[in-house]
């Protein structure tokens, strides 16, 4: 088993579906759905045993641009997701960027539907 420094993460949102057809639109993603005490979620589908997370709205949560950053899986080019965000809601802060070059891969900054700033990370 990977011992991850990560094991969890929660994204606030205010609109469940608008959020959820972001993310569904960018990475390809499906969630399952659940409730409890009164918060809604949708919890990332994810191989067992990999690092994954939900998106949430309830009491406590507020979306914000200041906080931690997540970084998503960009896939094989980065470029394809990166795409496909502003007609989905959201809006591009960093572009395609190289890590050294290029070869560390590369990252791309964003703010999701719901106002998180977020990345994207990938080979090429």
């Amino acid at each position: 088993m990977i011992n991850n420094v990560a094991t969890w993460f929660e994204l606030p949102v205010i609109d469940m579906p608008r959020a959820q057809g972001f993310y569904r639109s960018i990475l390809n993603v499906s969630f399952k759905e659940e409730e409890m005490s009164g918060y809604q979620m949708a919890i990332f589908d994810a191989e067992e045993g990999s690092v994954s997370g939900m998106l949430i709205l309830g009491e406590h949560y507020q979306p914000s641009a200041n906080g931690a950053v997540v970084y998503f899986n960009g896939g094989a080019d980065l470029s394809e997701p990166l795409a496909k965000v502003e007609a989905s809601g959201g809006s591009v802060l960093m572009p395609k960027t190289p890590i050294h070059d290029g070869e560390c891969g590369y990252f791309a900054m964003l703010l999701d539907s719901e106002g998180n700033r977020v990345g994207l990370y990938s080979q090429a």
